[in-house]
């Protein structure tokens, strides 16, 4: 089929990828501007936008496409190029631009959405991140029709998969991805036989958008929950806490299955490879630490260097 293409992040360009690995012409690859990144913040482009210049496929970034909004050029001459692209369809994943009414329009078999949820569950920004942080056993990947609403969109092709105790946002990200690539070539290879489903009523929640102040951990919590947001907030924006007044990342920590009456922060065991706080409810084993700007070390080599934490009180 010939494919105009709208994502940004790894995510997308995995799915591009298989799209073009499935035999697929990519007339048009739209994707957000360059953005600064690194210790330079130089312009650095998309992941996307990387990937479609080395197969010499147009690129567009409009920094927008609604038509009456701030950049209104940008969204005319995205329309014109989509119109030049004359395609079957748009598939979108993790574009990161809001599609105004005429975009799902603007193709004659209307745009595809690749959602890294089992829709309903977790519409919106976030739903990896959400999943681990709920305790959610599974997840999966969505194809889904575009509507005008926030996810909201009839459902061709489903698959679930199972999160392991230890994925973190990184790990389940990669499956998802590689699922998503998968999913969505079947898609479109049994697109004429396929019958949307209406997404049901019930079951509904919204992933929001991850904020850095999420990441302070706050030790009142029960132990399990502070492991769930450890897993989802790895590798952005990395749970954090304070360590006689400094920062200190948690990035791997494990609830373990006793209880305690100290305060929550209290580090009751920093011994050997046993390094233990006192939460709201049980006791959290931390397993893989960092310090600013040093590597993520484990615990054991933590507390050999750091003698006296037994007794301290994170968060301070």
């Amino acid at each position: 089929m010939r494919i105009v293409f709208a994502g940004t992040p790894v995510f997308a360009q995995t799915a591009l990828a298989a799209l073009h690995a499935a035999g697929h012409d990519i007339a048009l690859v739209l994707t957000q501007p360059d953005r600064p990144a690194g210790r330079g913040m130089k312009l650095q482009a998309s992941a996307v936008k990387q990937y479609a210049l080395d197969q010499g496929w147009p690129v567009c970034q409009p920094q927008s496409l609604r038509l009456d909004g701030k950049n209104p050029d940008d969204a005319l001459q995205a329309q014109q190029a989509i119109a030049q692209a004359r395609a079957d369809l748009m598939v979108v994943v993790a574009y990161g631009l809001l599609l105004p009414p005429w975009t799902l329009n603007s193709v004659a078999q209307g745009c595809l959405n690749i959602h890294a949820s089992l829709l309903p569950r977790w519409r919106g920004a976030a739903p990896i991140q959400r999943a681990i942080e709920a305790g959610d056993p599974e997840t999966g990947v969505c194809i889904m029709q575009m509507d005008s609403g926030l996810d909201t969109g009839a459902v061709l092709m489903r698959q679930a998969l199972p999160i392991a105790m230890d994925d973190t946002s990184s790990t389940l990200h990669d499956k998802l991805a590689q699922l998503g690539g998968q999913l969505v070539v079947q898609t479109l290879a049994q697109l004429p036989q396929l019958t949307a489903l209406p997404q049901p009523s019930e079951g509904v929640t919204y992933a929001a958008k991850i904020l850095k102040e999420e990441a302070l951990i706050d030790w009142r919590l029960p132990a399990h929950l502070l492991a769930q947001r450890i897993r989802a907030f790895d590798p952005f924006p990395g749970a954090h806490t304070l360590l006689g007044g400094a920062a200190l990342k948690i990035w791997s920590a494990k609830a373990l299955g006793t209880t305690t009456s100290s305060q929550p922060g209290t580090v009751l065991s920093a011994q050997d490879q046993l390094l233990s706080v006192a939460t709201g409810e049980g006791v959290l084993q931390l397993l893989q630490l960092q310090r600013p700007g040093a590597k993520r070390i484990s615990a054991a080599e933590f507390v050999h260097s750091h003698p006296g934490l037994q007794g301290q009180v994170l968060g301070r």
